[in-house]
């Protein structure tokens, strides 16, 4: 900004986002995108602002960016950092790392994996999981990771829609304290599939899985034989580097392709300009490989030439003060995750927090779906001390990044997103496709940007239809927005979760943020259900904090805080109390799940579900409530 002469950060983000072109051409000079070929322009939308392409002439390949690139000043620096939830830990620097994924890429050209071929993962967060998935990107092929924690149907669906060449996996992997055997699951999907895929197998537990001759080998014993040396493979800029899949609430699963500067560009933006990471960083997000911010941290952080962190199982586990454990023994500055994880963290107290030196952290962010308050605000005191800035941040899969984030050098008020990202040219629509503020609409936007996705894998039409078909001319994410009277935005959370009751539609997180600072509430989840007079009742699903009682008590005061804060005509028709949410490995609350118990309806899709057990308890617990009227 000063070198622009640019005196405030709004100023910055007005600029890049009513000149995109010179945007990105300043983003990917400050990155260091390093480039075989110059390209002839920015982008050409002649085809359409859909069709949009990027960089055209122009020739890279981003392995060479994230890591090459990175050798002559980091070569000794870490990569990354891995953690077994068993103790287990191993380090890789960045020549190290290089060395790793040199020998992946020689077997796969080995195997004959050429250009825009498919090599499918279903790993959890393992250092060969790093190696494939850069190895993959370095020879051309399109790297594909799928949640190891589905079950064999869901794996065959992804499987089945993009046909890998090779399927990456492990016997299995600790979680909770349980070992969980993988390799069966895999066995079963590749048969539901009906396809012949060589399945290379990574030995995390040493246990015994069954093998099919003709098509397992194990990584260890093929894949460290290979040379080291290995030259990437020269890629156009809207060449496809990764096939992630998201679901919606309805229909299969999308496959959406995230062009090889798509995945510097909006990772490397974010993490540099909005999470002020530095070179010497340690930075560490709650995710899994399987989920978007897993590709995400390792491709914008190594863009910068900084430290990640990855780890196996769950942040709480074998103790509870894991994640501050981790802060202070690797140097954590940045802090990432769900604002269900964070809740679910927050459960332990503040004791374990008083037990371990969190100076290192400079950044708190979260993102995955919109955080409460109450939640807001307990980490930025307990877990920041007031020091650090919470960079709440939204996008999604199909963009590789946000179309919403704040800086560490703007105001912010609990919960909120700020404003649009450099570049992302956002707006809040109403029905009719005309700007808004200060009323609930929806979330757009009105430019193109590297990243986002040109297509899904098998269905243009579905693709026209899912983003660009509700507001000619402005990607339609489905998110339900609100920037009030200071120019603050927030998220409300998705469009089809949206419940409208006596004619005032309002998003369930509004709803939930006030139910949450109750001081008896844990986490809540809020549906609408059909009634004639109102249109929909207002339904909450309520865990309670330990010490919590189950009673026409607690219910009536939790009711009375929503009638204080929203008015009378948004009070809940029922107060429902249960043991557990239906959430994703992620940490997003399903609601879609909630209401079609509610609803009598079959609860469909459970395969991107962590707790799938929680269900019969809801069901159970909804029907104990219906009973009582």
């Amino acid at each position: 900004m000063d070198e622009l002469e640019i005196r405030s950060y709004s100023e910055l983000v007005k600029k890049s986002t009513e000149d995109i072109c010179w945007w990105w051409k300043t983003c990917e000079k400050v990155l260091g995108i390093k480039w075989y070929k110059q390209y002839s322009k920015i982008f050409d939308s002649s085809s359409g602002i859909e069709n949009t392409v990027w960089f055209p002439s122009g020739e890279l390949n981003a392995v060479d960016t994230v890591l090459d690139q990175k050798l002559p000043k980091k070569g000794n620096s870490n990569a990354f950092i891995w953690e077994g939830e068993d103790g287990a830990k191993k380090t890789l620097t960045y020549a190290q790392l290089q060395r790793e994924v040199g020998m992946f890429s020689n077997y796969l050209r080995g195997i004959g994996i050429k250009k825009g071929d498919v090599v499918a993962s279903c790993l959890p967060m393992l250092p060969e999981t790093m190696a494939a998935m850069l190895g993959a990107i370095r020879v051309g092929a399109v790297f594909s990771p799928i949640f190891c924690g589905y079950g064999p149907t869901a794996i065959a669906s992804r499987i089945s829609n993009s046909n890998p060449k090779l399927l990456v996996t492990c016997d299995g992997y600790f979680r909770k304290g349980n070992k969980v055997i993988l390799k069966p699951s895999i066995d079963e999907a590749l048969g539901i599939a009906r396809l012949e895929v060589p399945a290379l197998i990574v030995e995390r537990l040493g246990a015994e899985i069954p093998i099919a001759r003709n098509r397992d080998s194990f990584y260890k014993e093929i894949v460290e034989k290979e040379s080291t040396a290995s030259e990437p493979e020269i890629m156009k800029p809207d060449d496809g580097a990764l096939l992630l899949y998201t679901s919606g609430t309805t229909g299969k699963p999308k496959g959406v392709v995230i062009s090889h500067s798509g995945v510097l560009l909006q990772p490397g933006k974010e993490i540099y300009f909005n999470l002020d990471t530095k070179p010497n960083d340690v930075f560490m997000w709650i995710t899994d490989i399987g989920w978007m911010m897993g590709p995400w941290q390792v491709f914008g952080v190594q863009t910068i030439g900084a430290t990640h962190v990855i780890f196996e199982g769950v942040p709480d586990f074998p103790n509870n003060d894991r994640i501050y454990r981790m802060i202070e023994e690797y140097g954590i500055t940045h802090l990432g995750h769900s604002a269900t994880t964070m809740r679910m963290i927050r459960r332990h107290g503040d004791e374990i927090i008083k037990a371990h030196d969190l100076s290192s952290l400079r950044i708190l962010a979260n993102t995955g779906e919109p955080i409460d308050p109450d939640t807001w605000i307990w980490e930025m005191k307990s877990i920041g001390k007031w020091n650090c800035p919470m960079i709440n941040l939204s996008g999604g899969t199909e963009i590789f990044g946000c179309f919403l984030l704040p800086s560490p050098i703007v105001p912010l008020k609990p919960s909120t997103l700020w404003g649009p990202g450099l570049g992302m040219d956002i707006d809040v629509f109403d029905d009719s496709g005309s700007s808004i503020r200060e009323h609930v609409g929806y979330l757009v936007c009105k430019k193109p940007a590297p990243s986002m996705t040109r297509g899904f894998w098998d269905n243009y039409e579905r693709y026209i239809e899912t983003y660009w078909s509700r507001f000619k001319g402005s990607w339609y994410h489905g998110d339900w927005a609100f920037v009030d009277a200071d120019g603050y935005w927030f998220l409300m959370g998705r469009a089809d979760d949206v419940i409208k009751v006596a004619g005032r539609r309002i998003g369930p997180a509004e709803i939930e943020s006030i139910l949450n600072s109750h001081p008896l509430v844990a986490e809540s989840a809020c549906i609408g259900l059909y009634d004639e007079i109102k249109g929909e009742k207002l339904n909450c699903f309520v865990m309670l904090k330990e010490g919590g009682k189950h009673d026409s008590e607690t219910a009536q005061s939790i009711k009375k805080l929503v009638v204080q804060n929203l008015g009378k005509t948004l009070e809940p028709d029922k107060i429902i109390f249960v043991e557990d949410l239906p959430r994703t490995r992620s940490g997003k609350i399903i609601r879609r799940l909630i209401r079609a118990i509610a609803s009598g309806e079959t609860a469909s899709d459970v395969s991107t579900m962590e707790n799938p057990e929680s269900l019969d308890k809801i069901k159970r617990d909804w029907e104990i409530e219906k009973s009582r009227n």
